[in-house]
């Protein structure tokens, strides 16, 4: 079967600013931007990640999130400190959703609360 996953879809009540966060977060670049209503991310063309990953696309609704994300983003740093501390000055929030002490991630929220994970450095 011929077939991949264009889109990563997000809810959101405010998608341009939610995107924002998300280009700063991720070095990504916007490459749709529909009256606000629509906001599409993308790997910036020439890097690793271009044409392979899926695109971001944050679409408005007009309820404010309630619960738990059913999918979430797990990012993997070079350095899981410096990231978590460049995250939390760009608007994330580290947060408990019961993931317990010893854990090796770090779950934080971006400003309208949807959960992400910072992975641990992998040693080489």
């Amino acid at each position: 079967m011929a077939m991949r996953i264009e889109n990563v879809s997000v809810d959101s009540l405010t998608p341009a600013e939610t995107a924002e966060f998300w280009a700063q977060a991720l070095g990504w670049q916007v490459v749709e931007d529909d009256d606000d209503d629509e906001v599409a991310l993308q790997p910036p063309a020439g890097s690793p990640e271009f044409g392979v990953l899926p695109d971001l696309l944050f679409l408005r609704v007009p309820e404010e999130k309630a619960v738990k994300n059913r999918l979430h983003l797990d990012l993997r740093p070079e350095d899981q400190d410096a990231e978590v501390a460049r995250l939390e000055a760009l608007g994330a929030t580290r947060v408990d959703i019961g993931q317990g002490d010893g854990v090796t991630w770090v779950v934080m929220a971006d400003p309208e609360g949807n959960e992400f994970c910072v992975l641990r450095t992998l040693q080489a």
